[in-house]
Formats: C-alpha cells, sequence, structure tokens
C-alpha cells in the first residue's frame, strides 16, 4: 500500500480546513464586532482558534459525512489491496519451501 494521500482524502482534508477557515471568519468577526468575548487575557488568537476549532468540528461532521465516507471507501480497499499482495507473498514462500 502507499503512503500517498488519495484523492479523497486530499479533498477531505482541503474542505475540512476550508470549514474550519469560514469559522474562524465568523468567529473573529464576531469577536471584533463584541457578540463574544475577544479574548481571555492575553489570550486572543489561541481563545479565537479554540472557538473556531470547537465550532467547526460538528459542523464537518455533519457536512462532510458523504466526502468522509467515500475517503473511507478508498483506504478500505488499499488496504484489501496491501493484504492480497501480502497474502500472495506468502503463497509464493509457501510453494518454493
Amino acid at each position: 500500500m502507499s503512503s500517498r494521500p488519495t484523492r479523497a482524502t486530499l479533498r477531505y482534508t482541503g474542505m475540512r480546513l476550508g470549514v474550519f477557515a469560514a469559522c474562524f471568519a465568523v468567529v473573529s468577526v464576531l469577536a471584533y464586532v463584541g457578540v463574544i468575548p475577544e479574548s481571555f487575557g492575553t489570550a486572543n488568537p489561541l481563545w479565537l482558534i479554540l472557538l473556531a476549532i470547537v465550532v467547526s468540528a460538528p459542523i464537518s461532521l455533519i457536512v462532510l459525512r458523504g466526502q468522509r465516507e467515500a475517503m473511507s471507501r478508498e483506504i478500505v480497499a488499499g488496504v484489501d489491496r496491501a493484504k492480497g499482495r501480502l497474502e500472495a507473498n506468502r503463497r509464493m514462500e509457501d510453494d518454493t519451501a
């Protein structure tokens, strides 16, 4: 099995980063406007990043379900191919011994 990421994996990762970026932008605007606290002490960027992670996780869990399943199918297919090659190599070794 190659260690090269598949197309579905790259697409899912990009979409997940996009959801996070959108959430970060919304959280930043809400903090700038004053709807949510802008910071806790001196932790302004860390607070906004943490809040964006907390908001984006459930959104991506629901919105990206189909893409995550496609990625899973590609990974399972790759694992199955690797298992098949391993089993073929074992049979070749057994036949020569």
